[in-house]
């Protein structure tokens, strides 16, 4: 799983994954540039123009030009846009490559965003955010980021809110897209069977125009707390979603292999500590994980599950006493080598495609991460130690500065029991 990494002559950083026995090519396309860049009053545009990129360019001027051309190549095509990074990729058979890379640059440099059409995507944007908010299992994901970070960028959502998805203008959009969509902020991924030489001709023809103006930079996130914290969104839900977080480790950060294997053993997995507790033993929900979340300057390690409506207490309680567990006592030498083997496991069958290998390599590169391969992870993952388990335990659980996000119909009275469960 090799991969090489070179910067062009404008600054696009090009990231070349070979995979000879691949059927299919994956080009990548990413911008460092994300909800975190945005001002509050065009939080969302990030999220909105990357809706607009697919509605017309000069050469492709209609969003069926774009998506007739894509189809006809048999290409699967998306576009995704996150805190730190937004990202737009095609794949298709090898022999497309050409073809693909045309299509995804012109949709990525030349977009020509026509008035009407970001009058219709208004409506298709705010009908993304009520389904987001229709689904708790993942609005409870914007309730936690918000009680962790508040008003600043990393607390407000991604797809922006109903009142200023109504006011950005077509110049927030364009002026936005001007300052972000730059050589020096731009990486682009081509990861499956490919010619290598040809494939960094080709890129460097295609982003040759590219504006080459200064790097946006973002305001550095506020990321203290003195107590525990609880947020809850009142609603009538049949369960009640629920996350307890901590704040953690930005990525790149020495601990970052360590926090993923604590991740593991709390909630990787249907045999993981917590799954068994809340699932097997206590049977009150069909849910529950913990995972480790990394940004460029910041990082939290969140346990979430969806549970029946009369059991938070109990659960949450549940919850917070395997936490102490884990903090208190050593990881068994099994138990520590089984969660290892389910990540690294997990890692290599999660990387089997050259869409799934563009995502790996790009992700790692915008967030700021030194690029290794699959087996340097692995191996930093193997070097893991029961005391380094224990050591970031203690210093990322820390109980008494929790914090709690609730989806559904608990009341103020449920609120303070909650959070005197972590005042214990």
């Amino acid at each position: 799983m090799k991969f090489k990494k070179k910067t062009l002559s404008n600054g696009v950083r090009l990231i070349l994954v070979p995979m000879p026995n691949s059927l299919t090519t994956t080009v990548l396309v990413l911008t460092e540039t994300g909800s975190k860049y945005e001002t509050k009053r065009i939080n969302g545009v990030s999220h909105f123009l990357e809706h607009l990129c697919f509605k017309g360019t000069v050469k492709r001027p209609s969003a069926k030009a774009i998506s007739e051309e894509l189809d006809g190549l048999g290409a699967s095509y998306n576009a995704f846009t996150g805190h730190e990074y937004t990202g737009y990729y095609a794949k298709a058979e090898a022999r497309h490559f050409k073809k693909i890379l045309d299509v995804v640059s012109d949709v990525y440099l030349n977009g020509t965003f026509p008035k009407e059409e970001i009058e219709k995507e208004r409506g298709v944007i705010i009908g993304e955010i009520q389904m987001y908010e229709d689904n708790p299992q993942r609005d409870v994901w914007d309730s936690f980021t918000e009680l962790l970070y508040g008003n600043q960028p990393a607390g407000w959502p991604i797809a922006g809110t109903r009142q200023t998805i109504r006011e950005i203008s077509r110049n927030d959009i364009v002026r936005y897209k001007q300052k972000n969509y730059i050589a020096s902020g731009t990486v682009v991924v081509v990861a499956g069977k490919c010619d290598e030489k040809e494939a960094a001709r080709e890129v460097a023809d295609m982003f040759a125009e590219i504006p080459k103006s200064k790097k946006a930079s973002k305001k550095k996130i506020k990321d203290t707390q003195k107590k525990s914290n609880i947020l809850v969104k009142h609603k009538k839900t049949s369960q009640t979603h629920l996350i307890l977080g901590f704040r953690g480790y930005p990525a790149g950060h020495k601990d970052a292999s360590a926090l993923s294997v604590l991740a593991g053993i709390l909630g990787g997995g249907m045999s993981s500590r917590l799954f068994h507790r809340i699932r097997e033993q206590l049977g009150a929900g069909y849910y529950v994980s913990a995972e480790a979340e990394m940004f460029t300057d910041h990082g939290f390690f969140a346990i979430s599950t969806g549970i029946d409506n009369k059991r938070v207490s109990e659960i949450l309680r549940a919850i917070v006493d395997e936490v102490r567990i884990i903090k208190n006592n050593s990881v068994a030498k099994n138990e520590l080598q089984k969660v290892k083997n389910y990540l690294i496991g997990n890692l290599f069958s999660g990387l089997e495609t050259s869409h799934a290998r563009a995502l790996f390599y790009g992700l790692t590169e915008v967030l700021g991460e030194k690029l290794k391969t699959p087996q340097e992870h692995a191996d930093e993952i193997q070097k893991v130690t029961a005391q380094d388990i224990s050591r970031v335990a203690r210093f990322i659980l820390k109980i008494k500065h929790g914090n709690i996000a609730l989806i559904g119909p608990a009341t103020k009275r449920d609120e303070k029991k909650l959070l005197q469960l972590l005042a214990v």
